[in-house]
């Protein structure tokens, strides 16, 4: 193994940073147009790559320790030492594009993670705030199955006698015209 099989490890990594960053774009899409019946579907999607991610970076660290070892570093240094200890040649260069377009994919994607986290708690928010308003409405604003409003009996007591005073009758709990 040597330089050629880890600059081919890091560019699978890169391109699955990227496959990252579409999905977090896509789940984020379905976030605004609140679109939320596919939101598990894109989850599961996000997970999947991150999984493939998890192997690649496994991959990277055995093939970033031959590459230490076969450059006079130690076996557990990060890619930047690699790089400083990278012979003459094309790998420094190789190796620092490498860096730097992982870390600016890997920073989008702390960014679109941020702002999907956001999406989803103003989504939870906006979901319990509306569960609070339908339970205030159930407990006495909103008509219920007899067509009462709020179902409060001293309320349909209160409309009987102005009903019967005005001609209507309440009858079964319903409301009806004596004139139809």
């Amino acid at each position: 193994m040597g330089a050629n099989e880890l600059s081919a490890l890091l560019w699978r990594e890169r391109e699955l940073l990227e496959l990252l960053t579409f999905k977090l774009e896509e789940e984020q899409l379905l976030l605004t147009a609140g679109r939320t019946r596919w939101i598990e579907h894109a989850t599961r999607e996000v997970e999947q790559v991150l999984e493939r991610l998890r192997e690649a970076g496994l991959a990277r660290a055995v093939e970033v320790s031959s590459v230490a070892q076969e450059w006079g570093t130690d076996e557990e240094a990060p890619l930047r030492e690699i790089i400083a200890a990278a012979p003459a040649g094309p790998w420094g260069e190789i190796f620092t594009a490498h860096l730097r377009s992982m870390t600016d994919l890997t920073a989008r994607i702390a960014q679109l993670r941020d702002e999907n986290e956001r999406f989803l708690r103003a989504a939870a928010r906006a979901t319990q705030e509306t569960m609070a308003t339908a339970a205030d409405a159930a407990a006495g604003s909103i008509y219920d199955a007899s067509g009462s409003v709020g179902g409060a009996s001293a309320s349909r007591a209160g409309r009987a006698g102005a009903g019967a005073a005005s001609g209507s009758q309440v009858s079964g709990g319903q409301l009806f015209d004596g004139r139809l």
